[in-house]
């Protein structure tokens, strides 16, 4: 947690970024500040000594101009939903892009182009106007920026691939405040670096990709059965995911049940394994492919059903909402062997916040069609990526929460087959390592050397300039 900022921005710099800031810039002590510098987490809480709200390109340049003439670090925010919450930086400049939120849909070439302020539920909105969509998360208040630049995984991924790999050009302010636009034709090297790790190498202001046809209806949502069965449940899951098709994506859930309108009352509070499922395309052979899990053991709640895309797309929103207190620890696995099954098994039955998770996400399909290489994003060939989140509306019971979700990462270490890096928290360079592998890591700091000598963009999971 922070204190009151030691750094300030003298009036002299203040000033002079003024007049060249287009923008709206935030600084301790005025009225907004307060409520500036908070973001999702609320767990973390930091002092930034300036918040700069950019426009456009130019005011990007401005502020980090600002920011090398002071020496002051500095942080990029877009949807701020990181959850170490490295869109702030203490006693720094925060880049601040949520005015810079434009979306052009271009039906014709099936492409949009987003600014980097745009959130996943206004992209969404946007592309299923014209039957279309970007893959992209689970929650719609997230970043697409932030996401982006991690990989990007959500309920399209077996169909369509990763964020990433829909990503066509990205434009880019570079630490010395270059404009470039990198591609595969284009700067290639950096575009590489961007799909994966991308907050590394600049501000991306602007992103352009591909589009796919999505919806409107898809057939989706969970089926709920009591959390004591699920070894039974996973067990079934494991061998009935081997030969469904790419157009299921599912996710398991380990939580109590939420006390959400569509859940009977009886229902909530009751700990429960839930498996979650989008099925984008036919829906009668959706409801084919389901048909197994729907019949499984005697499922306490069934709510999947054909609905529109976008319903599907805000289901976790009431469950990750902005403010509450969030921890997570997360690791990618082989497979759902028998002992991974058991220990999470074990682990689900402490939960004690009603907000704690775990959510297992089904990778595979068009994820791992992508080359291992052909990304800097990493975790291509593997399974699944575990979750596991203790979370809680404020600071009551957190450390628990905190405590319990280590504790189930803990057990699972054996089995660890790397990360996500969207799911890191302020975990060192060593985790960092674990989630690009040593030959990525190398390439990725070669190319930190040349885009970012200086290693201004270091409130990220952060790529150290080769030597």
């Amino acid at each position: 947690m922070g204190t009151a900022p030691a750094a300030q921005l003298d009036e002299a710099a203040f000033l002079e970024l003024e007049r060249s800031f287009s923008g709206r810039l935030v600084r301790p002590g005025d009225a907004a500040y307060d409520e500036a510098r908070r973001i999702w987490n609320g767990s973390i809480s930091k002092y930034p000594a300036l918040l700069a709200y950019c426009t456009g390109v130019a005011d990007v340049a401005a502020a980090l101009e600002s920011a090398k003439r002071t020496g002051l670090p500095v942080a990029v925010r877009s949807g701020g939903h990181s959850f170490p919450g490295q869109s702030l930086c203490e006693d720094g400049i925060v880049i601040d892009l949520s005015a810079m939120n434009g979306i052009r849909v271009d039906p014709e070439n099936h492409t949009v182009r987003a600014q980097a302020g745009v959130l996943l539920g206004a992209l969404d909105r946007e592309t299923q106007h014209f039957g279309a969509a970007v893959p992209a998360g689970i929650v719609t208040h997230t970043g697409l920026a932030g996401l982006t630049l991690g990989g990007g995984i959500g309920w399209l991924m077996r169909k369509y691939g990763l964020t990433v790999d829909q990503l066509l050009s990205a434009d880019v302010v570079t630490a010395d405040g270059t404009f470039v636009t990198a591609s595969a034709r284009h700067e290639p090297e950096l575009f590489w670096g961007l799909r994966g790790a991308g907050g590394n190498f600049g501000v991306v202001t602007e992103f352009e990709f591909r589009l796919n046809p999505v919806g409107p209806m898809v057939l989706a949502g969970p089926i709920l059965w009591p959390l004591e069965e699920a070894p039974q449940v996973l067990r079934f899951y494991r061998d009935w995911i081997t030969d469904v098709p790419d157009e299921l994506t599912t996710i398991v859930v380990h939580r109590k049940a939420p006390p959400l309108p569509a859940i009977p009352p009886q229902l909530h509070g009751r700990p429960v394994i839930a498996v979650i499922s989008c099925y984008a395309g036919d829906i009668e052979a959706g409801q084919r492919v389901l048909r197994p899990l729907r019949e499984f053991g005697t499922p306490l709640l069934d709510l999947c059903a054909p609905k529109p895309y976008l319903q599907h797309q805000s289901m976790f929103d009431p469950s990750f909402r902005p403010g509450w207190w969030y921890y997570v620890r997360s690791c990618d696995i082989e497979r759902l062997d028998d002992e991974v099954i058991d220990i999470s098994a074990a682990h689900a039955l402490r939960i004690t916040s009603p907000l704690s998770t775990c959510n297992i996400f089904h990778l595979g399909g068009a994820v791992a069609r992508v080359g291992e290489d052909e990304t800097a994003c990493s975790g291509r060939d593997v399974a699944h990526t575990l979750n596991i989140n203790g979370n809680c509306v404020d600071a009551e019971g957190f450390d628990q929460a905190r405590a319990w979700a280590r504790a189930w990462w803990s057990a699972l270490e054996p089995y660890h087959a790397g990360v996500y890096v969207n799911f890191l928290m302020d975990e060192g360079a060593d985790r960092v390592q674990q989630a690009y592998g040593d030959d990525k890591l190398r390439r990725l700091r070669a190319l930190k050397k040349e885009y970012d000598p200086g290693n201004v963009f270091r409130s990220n999971q952060n790529i150290a300039p080769a030597a």
